[in-house]
């Protein structure tokens, strides 16, 4: 049975688990920007699952606003199999360096962590897609700072955020007056970590 939780391969349920008595969850040590190339490659392995959770969101750039899509737990994805029978083939899939060791030791991932992952992004998405959409979050009162364009530096409080258009009015000592300036989210070094939606 192969399964990844990757949008360019088949899916199935991630509780369900291969015939081997000794099969476990574990941590893989992946190669840089290669988590899903590693993914889609275990969950073609025979006996093979394989998880790589991602993050969503959105960023500004010279292009406008596009979404980015990258792993959760950059450089690692998670295996579910059998350690007799595919360590081997495991670690020499495409992508994969090795599994995370603590000298000898290999630490199995408990599967309720797994299962609480999987949950968390279908309760956002609605079905299975291995993703978390994060949105950037700001709140009356917070201090930010302008990250580029003319008041770049200049640093400002938050009197109202406009969610609809992900824009916030803030306001900011310019020229030895106190002015209320419109910017949206994406101009902004939030203080606050994104969240998902």
């Amino acid at each position: 049975m192969s399964m990844t939780l990757d949008n360019e391969t088949p899916r199935s349920d991630v509780s369900a688990t291969p015939s081997m008595d000794d099969a476990a969850w574990y941590c893989v040590r992946t190669q840089t920007k290669r988590e899903h190339l590693a993914a889609k490659g275990l969950g073609q392995l025979e006996g093979v699952q394989s998880f790589c959770p991602r993050l969503r969101y959105r960023k500004a750039t010279r292009r406008g606003k596009v979404w980015w899509v990258e792993a959760m737990f950059p450089g690692y994805v998670f295996a579910f199999f059998s350690r007799a029978a595919s360590e081997r083939a495991v670690v020499h899939t495409q992508g994969v360096m090795k599994l995370l060791k603590f000298g000898d030791y290999v630490p199995e991932i408990p599967a309720s962590f797994i299962a609480e992952l999987c949950k968390l992004m279908e309760e956002q998405h609605g079905e299975d897609e291995g993703m978390l959409t994060l949105v950037p979050t700001v709140r009356e009162g917070d201090e930010v700072e302008f990250a580029h364009g003319a008041l770049q530096g200049f640093q400002g409080k938050v009197v109202k955020v406009l969610p609809a258009a992900e824009r916030v009015k803030l306001l900011i000592e310019f020229l030895g007056d106190t002015q209320v300036v419109e910017t949206d989210l994406f101009s902004l070094l939030l203080p606050n970590k994104p969240l998902p939606e």
